[in-house]
């Protein structure tokens, strides 16, 4: 096809969806079809079993699809970690750090037990397509996730933690899983892989990416209450937060992604105290530009109009982010030969390794029956698998290993898309309705 027409076509398709989407948006939230799952079938259509006009082939693209999923997830992350702005004191942040290390670890241990002795899968490889298939997704669990910065729900944050905090605790096993395939070094008794990979990667990433956020976030206070200076740009603010977070945290080799959602929630934290009234309430009869100046230069109110700004627009970008990154994948499941026992599989995975995982995990934490359940449900898989996955295959990882984790990997992320996307509004309408009704 030539070039200029395949140019038009796409500026066409583009332009049909975006629109398409943002008139059908509340009419979506309704229905029991997520976005997601709408973007998935059109992705489909648009690959090489339809139209032809995406051609991501997995082993051909590993590089461009690997920083496609990493920049979808570092925004996400962000975007999270200034939602969650509940002290880290808090209670509610034990189920979160619950089910991303005890319920990641044991997701990988069983993942591993079924890859090996259930489809006959190297050790290596079943330690791998456990991590890769570990971690719940930030990205697309949107639905689930807290709404706002005041939300306290105990299943929304504790799915929002969750999905935030294992992009970064699912690291350790890629490498491991990895190292156990001669890829890494895990160093004599696996001492390096525990004191670097896990001690040091997980601890030096939080530590550098609270600290930037919480030293970036009081000086542009101080600037904007104390001088009226550094007014405006709050989306170069965000994103040149993202980057310097992430940047300096591979540099000193640890993980980027805690790094970056750290940079979230010290951002968020620098903020004074919610005030009970409306920021715009505080002032008087100011045009929207003014309200806009005079909320960010206020002493009261510039850190909370700061946080909203800044999460607004980091939102925005979440969304296209999901387009690009879903279309990808339906595009993708053309070139993935589905391994016979995939049905099998997914049982295990999402009816046995899933509720188990989050059950042992959640023992004795203070989050009711219908909340565990629908935690053990709603344990979506999207874009952070999709980027350890290409991260495992650029580490020089052998075309039929490569070729396994594809089969696996790529259909069940696209299963857990449908049946999440299906079950998602009605399960949490009647979720809301019941606590609305236990509530009054």
């Amino acid at each position: 096809m030539d070039h200029s027409l395949l140019f038009e076509l796409w500026t066409l398709i583009a332009g049909a969806l975006l629109i398409g989407m943002a008139l059908s948006g509340t009419v979506l939230k309704r229905l029991p079809v997520s976005s997601a799952l709408l973007y998935l079938g059109i992705g489909y259509g648009l690959g090489p079993a339809g139209l032809a006009l995406m051609s991501p082939d997995p082993l051909g693209y590993p590089i461009l699809l690997e920083r496609m999923a990493e920049i979808a997830v570092l925004i996400s992350l962000f975007a999270v970690g200034l939602k969650l702005e509940l002290p880290l004191a808090n209670r509610r942040w034990g189920a979160p750090v619950r089910l991303a290390s005890v319920s990641m670890i044991l997701t990988v241990g069983l993942l591993a037990l079924i890859g090996t002795y259930g489809f006959g899968l190297a050790l290596g490889t079943a330690v791998l397509l456990g991590a890769i298939l570990a971690p719940t997704d930030p990205v697309l669990a949107s639905d689930v996730q807290v709404t706002e910065e005041k939300d306290r729900d105990r299943l929304r944050f504790s799915l929002t933690g969750e999905g935030a905090l294992n992009d970064g605790t699912a690291f350790p096993f890629v490498m491991l899983g990895l190292g156990l395939l001669g890829l890494h070094t895990l160093g004599e008794y696996g001492w390096r892989w525990f004191a670097v990979d896990v001690a040091w990667s997980i601890a030096g990433g939080l530590a550098i990416g609270g600290g930037l956020g919480w030293l970036i976030g009081k000086l542009v206070l101080y600037l904007r209450q104390r001088h009226q200076e550094a007014v405006g740009m709050d989306e170069f603010l965000a994103l040149g937060l993202i980057a310097l977070s992430y940047g300096l945290a591979l540099i000193c080799h640890t993980y980027g992604f805690l790094a970056v959602l750290a940079a979230g929630i010290a951002l968020g934290r620098v903020k004074e105290p919610a005030t009970e009234r409306h920021p715009v309430e505080l002032l008087d009869g100011p045009t929207a530009k003014e309200t806009k100046e005079k909320l960010a230069t206020h002493p009261e109110l510039a850190g909370v109009h700061l946080t909203r700004e800044v999460l607004d627009f980091n939102e925005r970008l979440e969304r296209i982010a999901e387009v690009i990154l879903v279309l990808t994948v339906g595009a993708m499941l053309f070139y993935i030969d589905v391994p016979a026992g995939i049905l099998w599989f997914w049982l295990l995975f999402f009816l046995l390794v899933r509720p188990l995982s989050v059950w042992l995990g959640l023992i004795g934490a203070p989050v009711k029956r219908n909340q565990q359940l629908l935690i053990a449900w709603f344990g979506i898989r999207g874009i952070g698998s999709i980027y350890y996955l290409m991260y495992a295959i650029n580490h020089d990882l052998p075309r039929d290993i490569a070729e396994q984790l594809l089969a696996f990997a790529i259909p069940t992320v696209a299963a857990s898309i449908v049946l999440h996307g299906v079950s998602v509004t009605p399960l949490m309408a009647r979720y809301t309705e019941k606590n609305a009704d236990s509530a009054g």
